[in-house]
């Protein structure tokens, strides 16, 4: 397969990484698409830089622990927007839903459902990228469409 990949040691991936910012009700705000060698802090900043300017009304970033740091502080001065970092409870034993984090997660198995997303089949990372959108439109217009 031609090309940027990566491989990604922490979470075993080949390839590449996806990283969605998502609204309260699931749909997609931002998309950026990068090989998989790039630290997901990094990879935030990305999908964190295509937001400025886009969405006046976003006050507030939901995310999970792999997002901690000096991102948090990094986005305030961005966008002037607040990172809100969802832990899970030290008490939870096994899968646990978390709050807020869902959302994410709902809308990535969503755009899984769709076979050309089930797998990485683009050359290009823009053409990955220009995927998801087009996943996500395709989604949108059937939950319009009356009965």
């Amino acid at each position: 397969m031609r090309g940027r990949r990566g491989y990604d040691a922490g979470k075993k991936i080949n390839g590449r990484k996806r990283h969605i910012v998502v609204d309260t009700l699931g749909l997609i705000l931002a998309v950026v698409v990068h090989a998989a060698d790039v630290q997901d802090r990094d990879g935030a900043k990305f999908v964190l830089r295509r937001l400025r300017g886009l969405f006046p009304r976003l006050k507030r970033i939901w995310a999970d622990v792999g997002y901690a740091g000096k991102l948090i502080g990094w986005t305030q001065s961005l966008g002037g927007w607040v990172l809100d970092i969802v832990k899970r409870s030290d008490e939870a034993v096994g899968f646990t839903v978390l709050p807020h984090r869902w959302i994410v997660e709902r809308t990535f198995a969503w755009i899984g459902r769709y076979r050309r997303m089930s797998k990485d089949y683009e050359v290009l990372t823009e053409s990955s990228e220009n995927m998801l959108y087009l996943t996500m439109i395709n989604l949108m217009v059937h939950r319009l469409k009356p009965g």
